[in-house]
């Protein structure tokens, strides 16, 4: 009797350190959500694995934090409410560091400066911002370019705003004349644009902004990820992401190289 005891005491402790163990594993796996149609920053393959800038990014930063990562095909809009829930711990796809934002995510320091742009076919009759009156515009629904549209169409008289859920819908549209042209990332349009001969970049419309990881308010993991993030501009490696994913060397005062402070909601 007292040997069973015993080993039932023994196969109690085992379970117990093995469901510790797989704890811990959990907890050393970073869950990073990524909108899976977003190259250059991110590109899901027909073999499951992503791709992509953000993708090189965070598995960097799983390296110098001693976190494996794991990353979740989520749509852009559902990042928000995943990083909020807790559903995943980061969210990566060129989100846009904005006050809005921070009331209710927090952000690590920026590390690319994002211009968006008005694009459209290159046979258009668009050639600057003044030419969108009377046009049906669109861009991925929750982005920085849908608030550009929603605050500017009164300004430039734009006859119709469209929201898409992914990049690629969005310029097939564009393509097929059912859109007259489009507004979001430019680096995300220039790099599509390399296997469309047919589409253009009409005129760049700076911004200001910053592209940072997001994760939930108070997240611990904050201080951490700013960390290696701090780390990879002093050594090199933000930009040699740079000019692998985008194929340019990054401005020396851009946030790619420039350390910054976490941002703060005002």
């Amino acid at each position: 009797m007292l040997l069973n005891r015993r080993n039932l005491i023994g196969t109690f402790a085992a379970l117990t350190m093995g469901l510790g163990a797989a704890s811990l594993a959990h907890a050393e796996t970073l869950l990073v959500g990524a909108y899976p149609a977003n190259p250059p920053w991110e590109n899901k393959l027909e073999s499951g694995q992503f791709e992509g800038f953000e993708v090189d990014l965070v598995k960097e930063i799983g390296k110098r934090i001693g976190s494996d990562v794991e990353i979740q095909d989520l749509g852009f809009q559902a990042l928000f409410s995943a990083t909020v829930s807790g559903r995943i711990d980061l969210a990566i796809s060129s989100i846009t560091i904005n006050n809005d934002r921070l009331q209710n995510q927090a952000f690590t320091q920026g590390y690319y400066d994002s211009d968006i742009a008005l694009v459209a076919k290159k046979d258009t009759p668009l050639k600057t911002l003044e030419d969108v009156k009377g046009k049906t515009i669109g861009a991925i629904s929750a982005s920085v370019g849908e608030a550009w549209i929603k605050a500017n169409t009164e300004k430039y008289g734009i006859k119709e705003y469209r929201g898409y859920d992914t990049q690629q819908n969005l310029i097939l549209d564009v393509q097929s004349g059912r859109l007259d042209g489009a507004i979001g990332d430019i680096a995300g349009f220039q790099f599509a644009f390399t296997k469309m001969p047919d589409m253009a970049v009409v005129t760049a419309i700076p911004t200001g902004d910053k592209f940072g990881i997001m994760m939930k308010k108070g997240s611990p993991l904050l201080e951490k990820v700013n960390g290696a993030i701090d780390a990879m501009k002093k050594d090199g490696t933000m930009a040699a992401l740079h000019k692998k994913w985008l194929g340019a060397d990054a401005a020396a005062e851009s946030s790619t190289n420039k350390i910054l402070p976490i941002p703060q909601a005002q």
